[in-house]
């Protein structure tokens, strides 16, 4: 059933797409949360800071538990991009890339801005909520990218050297387009990863876990998400490293019992193909959600990214009430967080009656203006 075809969506189908859109974000931001007070230190001091296992619950971080890093900002502003996009096609104009930058240099200004500016409509309900005002260590890469008004593309990149993990963090959103073929996923995908990280590593990973997350929420299994898109990918140039990485993962399912040791193998030099390979493979070994993020953020690499992107493909597979209980009321956004998800199913469920070029709802378009 295609979410922006159209169609008409049963009760029950709603209800599940919803839930999967609420465990994606909220497994996303969870995982992020759980990372980032530890994020790139190595085992003996994430072992010494939280005792021998390891990071088994969440820490303080800015100042209290629940903080998310940039990871999950730039997450929102995805979601809040695509929604615009849906809105803006009843005015002839369809272009997602261009909704995309255009929301992501929305987060860029809530990085310069003191707080929101109220006097901007245009920009919409997300970009008023204070809380995302916090500057949460925006790599050098993000802030170059949208750092002036010219957005990257796929045939000039912006950071063509950048191969690091934001834009594949950011990319879960893409997958929940449910109603599109993977092969559309996957080029939004490379085309929004471009405007930031034009590494070919990094754009293609970008698009690889859009796509497993696709699959996901139209109900594949794992194993099976990623052999889906390990023969989506073999046709894009430069694949290797990427196909090469999500075989990888699978290999170390089948080699005894997970470790932090394997996980660090997994995630290499911290680049996205080794993120992707390692959250694939802690979502595959994890008993449940909880353990697979654990498992994912006590390694030596970029802890905050491997939760959000293990929380994103958990959230997805399982929908929203596999995930750990006693994380999700100090998780910080939360509020906006399902807010947001509840708007997103909306969209793509009942978006013509939401809006059409015959006519739309005043409130909505006032929450994701089509200027």
């Amino acid at each position: 059933m295609g979410a922006t075809s159209g169609a008409v969506w049963g009760r029950a189908e709603q209800q599940d797409f919803r839930g999967r859109v609420r465990g994606t974000l909220l497994g996303a931001a969870i995982g992020d949360a759980l990372g980032a007070p530890v994020d790139s230190l190595d085992l003996d001091a994430i072992r010494a800071a939280h005792g021998p296992e390891g990071l088994t619950d969440l820490a303080p971080g800015q100042g209290r538990r629940g903080t998310v890093s940039h990871h999950t900002q730039l997450t929102l502003f995805t979601v809040d991009g695509l929604i615009r996009a849906q809105v803006r096609r009843d005015t002839g104009a369809w272009h997602p890339p261009t909704d995309l930058h255009r929301a992501y240099l929305r987060w860029a200004a809530t990085q310069r801005d003191w707080g929101p500016d109220e006097r901007r409509a245009e920009d919409g309900w997300l970009a008023r909520e204070e809380w995302l005002y916090a500057r949460r260590g925006p790599t050098r890469a993000l802030l170059l990218g949208l750092g002036n008004d010219v957005m990257g593309t796929l045939e000039r990149p912006k950071n063509p050297g950048e191969a690091g993990p934001e834009a594949v963090a950011r990319s879960a959103p893409f997958g929940l387009l449910v109603g599109w073929e993977p092969q559309l996923v996957v080029q939004l995908a490379l085309e929004c990863a471009a405007q930031t990280h034009g590494h070919p590593v990094a754009v293609l990973s970008a698009g690889a876990y859009a796509v497993i997350v696709h699959a996901l929420a139209r109900g594949e299994s794992l194993d099976g998400a990623v052999q889906s898109t390990l023969a989506l990918l073999v046709s894009r140039p430069g694949h290797e490293p990427v196909t090469t990485a999500l075989q990888r993962s699978l290999g170390a399912v089948r080699q005894g019992l997970p470790s932090p040791a394997r996980v660090a193998e997994l995630v290499g030099e911290g680049t996205a193909d080794g993120l992707l390979s390692a959250a694939v493979y802690c979502a595959l070994v994890g008993e449940d959600v909880r353990h697979g993020l654990c498992l994912a953020v006590n390694q030596p690499g970029p802890s905050a990214a491997a939760g959000a992107l293990t929380g994103g493909l958990l959230g997805a597979l399982h929908g929203e009430t596999a995930l750990p209980p006693a994380w999700l009321p100090d998780l910080e956004g939360r509020p906006t967080i399902l807010e947001l998800a509840d708007d997103f199913a909306l969209e793509m469920t009942q978006g013509p009656a939401l809006h059409s070029p015959a006519g739309s709802a005043p409130g909505w378009l006032a929450r994701y203006p089509r200027a």
